[in-house]
């Protein structure tokens, strides 16, 4: 059973109240908002306040809404460069401002190794 619940007698249909919730017990704990709503009267706590600000990733992804890894994939098509560019980014972490970036740039990461597989490829035909 659960460390904030309390078995009381005497209480309730049965005789036994099963449950009291831990803001009943603990109003001294909770947010003032919480603690003096009327509509609420202690069962419930507000999750956010009524002035609510935009979530990190409520922000459009730059590069046109899809995000700079899909992008220098797309872009790479026509300049493999942004696919290297892309690489450095991803192994430099960049996804972890903006984990949404994170699938975008791995692509390009395989692209650009792609690419080079390829490049190799042809200088050793070319060579030999």
């Amino acid at each position: 059973m659960d460390q904030n619940a309390t078995i009381e007698e005497g209480e309730g249909r049965n005789g036994l109240e099963l449950v009291r919730s831990v803001s009943d017990k603990h109003l001294d704990l909770l947010r003032p908002s919480a603690r003096y709503n009327p509509i609420f009267k202690g069962k419930y706590t507000l999750i956010r306040d009524e002035d609510s600000q935009l979530g990190l990733y409520d922000k459009p992804l730059p590069c046109f809404g899809c995000g700079i890894g899909w992008f220098s994939f797309l872009l790479g098509f026509l300049c493999p460069l942004m696919w290297y560019y892309a690489t450095i980014l991803y192994f430099g972490n960049y996804y972890r401002k903006d984990p949404r970036e994170r699938a975008g740039l791995a692509a390009s990461a395989i692209a650009a190794m792609a690419c080079s597989v390829i490049l190799l490829i042809i200088v050793l035909i070319l060579i030999f």
